[in-house]
C-alpha cells in the first residue's frame, strides 16, 4: 500500500518542489491542495480548496482520510505585500488557515511548516548576521510565531512529528506567487529587450544575501521527513552560497540574448503595471501562454524592490550549519540556478526567448 503525502500551497514555489521530490517515488502517493491548479503538469491529486473557507476545509480535509505527512507551504498575503507582513489581519488570516487545517486533518506521523528570513527579523530591519535556529524570537509582528506555537501544541497534544524550515528568496517554476523573483525577473528583462533598451540593474548599493532552489527546498524537507533525528528541529535552508545582485545581471542578459547596461535605479513596483499593455502585446507576437501580467508575477515586483534594495537592503544570511551537521549536504551554484529557471520559462513559453 501506498504512502500518502499531502501538499498544501501546491500552487506556489515551495509547493512545486516538494511535490517534484515524492512524485517519482512509486512508494508515495501526492495529494496537492491550493486554490488553483499548478500550471506546470505534475502527477498528484489535485483538489481546490480556499483554506480560508473554514467549513470547506473542515468537510475536504475530513472525508481524505489519513496522510503519512502534511507539508503546509500555504501563503495568505495582501495586495499591498511589504505593508501586509506587519498587518494583524494578515497575521490572523494565516495562523486561522493552520487552524482549519490542523482541526480538519485526520491522524499524521510528520507535519512540515515553512518559514523564512522574517523569523530573524529582516522585514523589520538590520537582522543579526547570519540567523541562526537557536537566536531567540525577534519582537515585532509576525504570523511564523502563533503558527510555530500552535503546531508545537497540536504535536504533543495528537502525537505526530514535526518539523520547520526556513529557506531564503526562493526560486522556481510556479506563477502568480507573491514573491518569485525570477518571474519579475524575466517579465522585466523581457519587456526591456522588446523595447531595444540595455538591461540595466534596477536596485540600490549592494548587499550580501543568498537564495534557496525550489527543488533543493522540496529535497531538504523530504529529507528531514525521512529522518528521525531531524524531527522536531528547525533549518534554515539555502543553495549554500552567497550573492550581491548586481552579480548575476550579466549572467540574466546573457539569458535572453541582450546587452547589459548600465545600473538605472527603478522601482519596478510602480513602473512595471503601467507596462501591461506592453506585455500583452508581447505574449501575443511571441505566441506566448496567455497570461495577464498580473497573473505571472503578482506582488511579486513589490517583493523584487525590496531584495534588490531599491529602498535601501541590508546584508541577510542565514546559516547552514545545522542542516548539513545533521546530514543534508546538498548545494547549489545560484547563477545556474537562475540560468536553468529561466530557460525553463523560456522553454515553457512563458517568457519570449
Amino acid at each position: 500500500m501506498k504512502h500518502r503525502v499531502l501538499v498544501i500551497g501546491a500552487r506556489g514555489l515551495v509547493g512545486g518542489g516538494v511535490i517534484q521530490s515524492y512524485e517519482a517515488d512509486a512508494e508515495w502517493s501526492v495529494v496537492a491542495i491550493s486554490r488553483q491548479k499548478p500550471l506546470f503538469p505534475n502527477k498528484a491529486k489535485f483538489i481546490s480548496l480556499d483554506l480560508t473557507d473554514r467549513v470547506a476545509v473542515l468537510e475536504t480535509l475530513g472525508m481524505m482520510g489519513r496522510f503519512d505527512r502534511v507539508v503546509y507551504a500555504a501563503l495568505y498575503e495582501k495586495e499591498d505585500l511589504i505593508a501586509g507582513w506587519s498587518d494583524q489581519n494578515q497575521i490572523a488570516t494565516n495562523v486561522a488557515m493552520l487552524t482549519n487545517v490542523l482541526d480538519a486533518m485526520g491522524s499524521t506521523t510528520h507535519f512540515t511548516l515553512l518559514q523564512g528570513t522574517k523569523a530573524y527579523g529582516a522585514h523589520l530591519g538590520p537582522m543579526r548576521n547570519p540567523g541562526k535556529e537557536s537566536d531567540a524570537r525577534t519582537d515585532g509582528p509576525n504570523f511564523y510565531w502563533p503558527q510555530e506555537d500552535l503546531l508545537k501544541e497540536r504535536a504533543k497534544m495528537q502525537g505526530f512529528a514535526f518539523n520547520i524550515h526556513r529557506p531564503q528568496i526562493i526560486s522556481g517554476l510556479a506563477v502568480g506567487s507573491p514573491m518569485n523573483v525570477a518571474l519579475a525577473v524575466g517579465v522585466y528583462a523581457a519587456l526591456t529587450k522588446a523595447a531595444g533598451d540595455p538591461l540595466c540593474f534596477p536596485g540600490g548599493r549592494p548587499f550580501i544575501t543568498q537564495m534557496t532552489d525550489a527543488g533543493l527546498l522540496g529535497r531538504a524537507i523530504r529529507w528531514a521527513a525521512d529522518n528521525e533525528k531531524c524531527w522536531g528541529q528547525t533549518f534554515n535552508v539555502t543553495n549554500g552560497d552567497e550573492l550581491v545582485w548586481r552579480s548575476i545581471w550579466p549572467a540574466i542578459a546573457d539569458v535572453f540574448d541582450m546587452p547589459l547596461g548600465e545600473d538605472t535605479r527603478q522601482q519596478l513596483a510602480v513602473t512595471m503595471p503601467k507596462r501591461t499593455k506592453e506585455w500583452a502585446v508581447l505574449v501575443r507576437k511571441q505566441n506566448l501562454v496567455p497570461l495577464a501580467m498580473d497573473q505571472l508575477v503578482g506582488g511579486s515586483w513589490q517583493f523584487a524592490d525590496a531584495v534588490f534594495g531599491y529602498a535601501g537592503a541590508n546584508h541577510t544570511l542565514l546559516s547552514t550549519i545545522k542542516i548539513r551537521q545533521y546530514g543534508f549536504v546538498e548545494c547549489m551554484d545560484t547563477e545556474i540556478m537562475f540560468r536553468t529557471h529561466l530557460r525553463a520559462l523560456q522553454n515553457a513559453r512563458i517568457l519570449p526567448k
